[in-house]
């Protein structure tokens, strides 16, 4: 695995303001408790942070208020029990909240916001909507008559219907509020019915593929990606890390590709591009998966070393640009940088000519206690099952004390390999293969070009036989 970047961006956000409102007051009634204290939190980012504190006041209400408004989103009041319930924050910041303790969300009401409280008739709507649901698929799986499951179906689509009818009576009535904002997001892409060519051969691929492109393109749809108060709800990056990591082939030029998509549909807002770049960028570099390096650097070199993330400080800019240069050398596809290196037997080997249809490249050392694991494993579950095969391993002794090294040679039965070492280091081999600890592996095609780094040896045989396969 490439060394994760120490300076991980925070996703804490700046947010400017986005609300008319110059200050805010929420008062909240909750009958049948006396907790003595309330907190308001916001969703960001998948979690919950805490917005403020209030204190039961002596008529036994809470009262949250501030000179300055709150930013437009969902939020939580958490009560001491840890039960809690959401409460939509748009333009109208001053309103009143009642409910009791025994049903939070059934028994509420809001009054001085008609924004938040028809979010919340929409909550209790869907509450009831879903038991109806529920007791609907009930009588589905005990009734065995068709006509009487064809009668439930119908009841089951004009629920369906009618959910669908309140949501788009709701967004019509608040167009471009916040609530339109979000129940907008949470609509799925609805995806058409797909004819393809006359004549394809394999019509059903076809228009499977054609229904996937579809679905890919218009993802976003129901997204105001320009929008920043999408960010302050529960569903937005986990949209997103769906698409990047469920939706999206797993290849490194396809998500470099999508990554910068998805930045310009923010129409250059200030706070959702900052956010977007920040998730690129950390999800690059905290993947676990090969190749994806190539990600970071095409995130850090566009937005970061541009000069365009304006955020960030000249320190974290010299640590990117080091890494960086250290990184793009060896991404997969690129020739691995050459180098000429002797042998304990004081020959001289270059790299670039040493023939093999596969070559395998190894860095290790004795002392490495995961070495000591891989590189005899390296030898029987690779070596010895592939001498059939065009395959040569070369490994790099990274330090210079040569007689540990020649006895764990010798003692492992290892001299059909080539083993190479650099006692001046005048190969630069530590930055041009980002070697900072030991075992790393990286598999190079007869032109020397990497297909595959940072492997184990354990994954070597079923990366060579999809390889062989498809040679």
């Amino acid at each position: 695995m490439h060394n994760k970047i120490s300076f991980l961006l925070i996703l804490f956000l700046s947010f400017g303001a986005l609300s008319n409102a110059q200050s805010h007051k929420i008062d909240i009634d909750i009958k049948n408790i006396n907790d003595s204290s309330l907190i308001l939190g916001y969703y960001f980012n998948k979690k919950i942070f805490v917005q403020d504190t209030t204190y039961i006041n002596p008529n036994g209400g809470y009262s949250f208020k501030g000179n300055k408004a709150l930013e437009e989103g969902l939020y939580v009041v958490y009560l001491e029990d840890k039960s809690y319930f959401d409460l939509l924050i748009g333009k109208d910041q001053s309103f009143s909240v009642s409910t009791s303790k025994d049903n939070l969300l059934q028994n509420m009401s809001i009054v001085g916001s008609e924004e938040s409280a028809d979010f919340l008739k929409y909550q209790q709507y869907l509450v009831s909507k879903q038991k109806e649901a529920g007791q609907i698929q009930e009588q589905l799986k005990a009734a065995s008559d068709a006509n009487a499951k064809q009668a439930l179906q119908d009841k089951m689509m004009t629920l369906s219907t009618d959910v669908k009818s309140q949501y788009e009576k709701l967004t019509n009535k608040h167009p471009d509020s916040f609530i339109s904002i979000f129940l907008n997001a949470t609509q799925e892409v609805s995806v058409p019915q797909m004819n393809p060519p006359e004549g394809c051969s394999n019509p059903d691929s076809v228009a499977q593929r054609m229904r996937y492109d579809y679905y890919k393109a218009h993802y976003f749809d129901n997204f105001k990606m320009d929008d920043p108060r999408i960010l302050r709800t529960p569903l937005f990056t986990n949209k997103l890390e769906a698409y990047f990591s469920k939706v999206l082939l797993q290849i490194p030029d396809t998500i470099i590709k999508e990554s910068h998509r998805v930045i310009a549909m923010t129409n250059g807002n200030y706070e959702m591009e900052k956010y977007l770049i920040q998730h690129f960028f950390n999800m690059a570099n905290e993947s676990k998966i090969m190749g994806m390096d190539a990600v970071m650097v095409a995130i850090g070199e566009t937005y970061y070393l541009s000069g365009h993330a304006d955020w960030v400080d000249e320190e974290f800019i010299k640590n990117l640009q080091e890494r960086i240069t250290k990184l793009k050398p060896n991404l997969l596809g690129k020739m691995a940088p050459d180098f000429k290196m002797q042998s304990y037997t004081e020959e001289f080997f270059r790299l670039s000519e040493i023939r093999a249809d596969i070559t395998i490249l190894v860095f290790w050392e004795p002392e490495c206690g995961h070495c000591e694991k891989e590189i005899p494993m390296l030898n029987e579950e690779v070596w010895k099952k592939y001498s059939n095969q065009s395959i040569q391993i070369v490994a790099v002794y990274t330090q210079w004390e040569k007689d540990p090294w020649v006895e764990f040679i010798h003692n492992h039965n290892l001299g059909e390999w080539i083993h190479l070492y650099d006692p001046y280091n005048r190969s630069n081999f530590r930055n041009n293969y980002d070697i900072y600890s030991t075992p790393v592996v990286y598999i190079l095609d007869k032109n020397k070009n990497i297909l595959a780094k940072r492997i184990g040896a354990d994954q070597i045989p079923g990366f060579l036989d999809h390889h062989f396969k498809l040679k």
